[in-house]
């Protein structure tokens, strides 16, 4: 499959003619880290180039981009146009995907529990302790949950995937809200902590009772079952590419200051309601204007070559219109002495 995915990628990149060697950094989110690494093994085989991504949580993304130590960060959690604007950064999204519950209950497969937001909010706030909690129950009538303590995992580091967990938990529950509230970094009332998306799998598959949070992907490679949550239509969509593409379907782009785009809860029927884009962030006016323009033509390649890659992982490609506003964007947003370091083409 590898060498599917690679062959399949010669023939467009020697098209684009793309033959400078330069290696980019950026460190941040590991909700798109699996996306991030496909493409990077790719464009490596036939450009040379690398790409040195440390999958560090959206919150060491921000920190290290800020501080100017990488020359990109990477958050799930898009920072509002003031913060931007006063750490003279620009923000533009690469790929759509979906924040899921999962679980480690024997017996318990993928798609067969069903949990409301407000329900998710008690269990993740030590309310709800045992997997046979008559709450439980009376949502999943005829399912049978054993009687096993419920362990809750969370991240233990500043994240982007947990910024959409808990505010989508915000807007279920007003007591998480006044209690825990939305952010990258919480008080969990309850739980243990794993470091990125692959040290929440890690606690949830080695930790019988277990439900913690992860991006689909995660999910995925792990083979872990995850929960149905309840939509906004009333619904009880299975996490997937359709499901987030369904999220995103309605999302304002056009109409958003430095493009802060939210997709959690969106209407439609098929909406998974914890649905989010991830984000690259970088100088407006880098220090390293070379080493800026090798980012955006690395990124501007995984617009223009990179949606089979990311569809076979499960996120969602941005649609088309979005991107040509972006690449349009970067000719404005970051440069150098005046001049884009880069120009889209």
């Amino acid at each position: 499959m590898y060498k599917k995915f690679t062959v399949a990628f010669g023939t467009a990149l020697l098209a684009a003619g793309v033959v400078q060697a330069a290696d980019i950094s950026g460190a941040g989110a590991t909700f798109p880290a699996p996306v991030y690494s496909k493409w990077a093994a790719a464009y490596e085989d036939y450009t040379g180039n690398q790409l040195n991504y440390q999958a560090i949580g959206s919150g060491g993304g921000i920190k290290q981009i800020k501080a100017k130590t990488v020359d990109f960060g990477a958050s799930d959690k898009p920072l509002k146009s003031d913060e931007l604007n006063a750490a003279g950064l620009y923000q533009f999204p690469t790929v759509i995907g979906g924040v899921v519950p999962v679980t480690n209950v024997p017996g318990l497969h993928s798609g067969r529990l069903k949990v409301t937001g407000e329900l998710l909010a008690q269990i993740f706030l030590g309310n709800i302790k045992n997997w046979n909690d008559p709450k439980i129950a009376a949502l999943n009538p005829g399912l049978g949950m054993p009687n096993l303590p419920i362990t809750v995992v969370h991240r233990s580091d500043g994240s982007g995937t947990s910024f959409l967990f808990t505010t989508y938990l915000s807007s279920q529950s007003p007591e998480w809200k006044n209690e825990v509230g939305g952010n990258d970094s919480v008080q969990w009332p309850t739980g243990l902590g794993g470091k990125g998306n692959d040290g929440v799998s890690a606690f949830v598959k080695q930790t019988k009772g277990a439900i913690g949070y992860v991006e689909y992907a995660y999910a995925k490679q792990n083979k872990m079952p995850y929960l149905l949550v309840k939509n906004a239509a009333g619904n009880y969509p299975a996490p997937n590419a359709a499901a987030f593409a369904a999220a995103a379907a309605s999302a304002p782009w056009a109409s958003s200051p430095g493009n802060y785009v939210l997709l959690l809860n969106q209407p439609g029927a098929n909406a998974w309601p914890i649905s989010g884009a991830t984000f690259i962030l970088m100088h407006k006016n880098p220090s390293n204007a070379a080493a800026s323009a090798n980012v955006l033509k690395f990124y501007d390649w995984a617009y223009k070559y990179g949606d089979a890659a990311a569809t076979a992982l499960d996120y969602v490609p941005l649609p088309g219109a979005v991107k040509a506003m972006v690449r349009k964007q970067w000719a404005t947003n970051i440069t150098s002495g005046g001049k884009p370091v880069y120009v889209a083409k």
